[in-house]
C-alpha cells in the first residue's frame, strides 16, 4: 500500500498497475469498480450484470463489501464523480 501511496498521477498509477498486475487482473479490478459504480448509481443487479459482464453472484458479493465492509469503496465514491447513468435504466 505504501508504494500506491506513492503513485502522484493517473498516467503512474496506470505504469506501476500494468507492471505489477495481469490483464485479467486489472479487467477484474476494472470490473469490480464498474459495479460498485453502478450499484452505487442505484442499478438493478440484472442490468449491472447486462452492463459488466460480471455474474449476479460476483454482483452479490460486491454488494455487500460496498454495505458492510470497510469503508473503502465508500470513501472513494465519495472522492470521485457519479457514474453518469441513462434516463429510464
Amino acid at each position: 500500500m505504501e508504494a500506491v501511496l506513492q503513485l502522484q498521477t493517473a498516467e503512474e498509477a496506470e505504469r506501476f498497475f500494468r507492471d505489477l498486475c495481469t490483464l485479467g487482473e486489472l479487467r477484474d479490478l476494472g470490473q469490480r469498480w464498474a459495479v460498485v459504480r453502478l450499484l452505487d448509481a442505484g442499478l438493478h443487479y440484472s442490468e449491472i450484470s447486462r452492463l459488466t459482464g460480471a455474474s449476479t453472484a460476483t454482483i452479490t458479493r460486491i454488494a455487500s463489501w460496498l454495505n458492510h465492509g470497510e469503508g473503502g469503496y465508500r470513501l472513494v465514491l465519495e472522492r470521485t464523480p457519479p457514474v453518469a447513468v441513462e434516463a429510464g435504466r
